[in-house]
């Protein structure tokens, strides 16, 4: 088991429902099962991008900025769950994935507020709006970050996203990236924290107007 997920997982899930209270569920002691499941869900063969390698970049980022978040084991565990569910030739990812956070996490004796605002965590990675309370902004920005990545690894995250979408023509799916490029760069500022931004916002930049061409 990787280790990250591993102090990961317990770091939020201890927070949340409290040690051994998986016991009480289906999930097992400290809801292992239900990570496996997830961590399982990372590792479809229809996922290149939205995959483990995604989910650690995402997590490890996390342990860099938490201090930014007013709850970092909300922001953790929706992290978890912000991919879980990926069908490329689908819609309403976001959404399915959300609720199955929610669930899972009131099952298993999660406090209902907090439960919701993770579930209110997850949908706010359809980044369709703009990130309103703090800790939606430093979600958003960790799911962002492959944007101000090294350019070796924003390359591969490009090659990555193109084989996900293989069945789509390649000038259909060119046009169509562009076009979501573009409302990233676009905005007025990519990253809602001053932290991220000030690490990643050129870098942002620069690698988004390569890849606009």
């Amino acid at each position: 088991m990787n280790a990250l997920f591993e102090r990961s997982w317990r770091r939020a899930w201890s927070a949340l429902v409290g040690p051994g209270a998986g016991t009480r569920g289906p999930d097992g002691p400290d809801g292992i099962a239900l990570r496996d499941e997830l961590l399982a869900c990372y590792a479809e063969p229809q996922r290149r991008y939205h995959t483990q390698q995604h989910l650690e970049e995402c997590l490890a980022l996390l342990e860099q900025v938490r201090d930014l978040a007013e709850h970092p084991e909300e922001v953790e565990m929706a992290l978890w769950f912000h991919d879980a569910i990926y069908d490329v030739k689908g819609s309403g990812n976001e959404e399915r994935s959300a609720e199955w956070a929610h669930r899972a996490l009131t099952s298993a004796g999660a406090a209902a507020a907090a439960a919701e605002r993770v579930r209110q965590l997850v949908l706010v990675t359809r980044h369709d709006g703009v990130p309103g309370n703090v800790d939606e902004q430093v979600l958003v920005d960790i799911d962002l970050a492959i944007l101000g990545a090294e350019r070796p690894r924003f390359d591969e995250y490009e090659r990555q996203i193109r084989n996900e979408y293989a069945f789509v023509p390649g000038f259909l799916f060119r046009r169509k990236r562009r076009q979501i490029l573009r409302t990233f760069l676009d905005r007025p500022v990519l990253y809602s924290t001053a932290m991220l931004r000030e690490r990643l916002e050129a870098r942002a930049r620069e690698n988004l107007r390569r890849a606009i061409g």
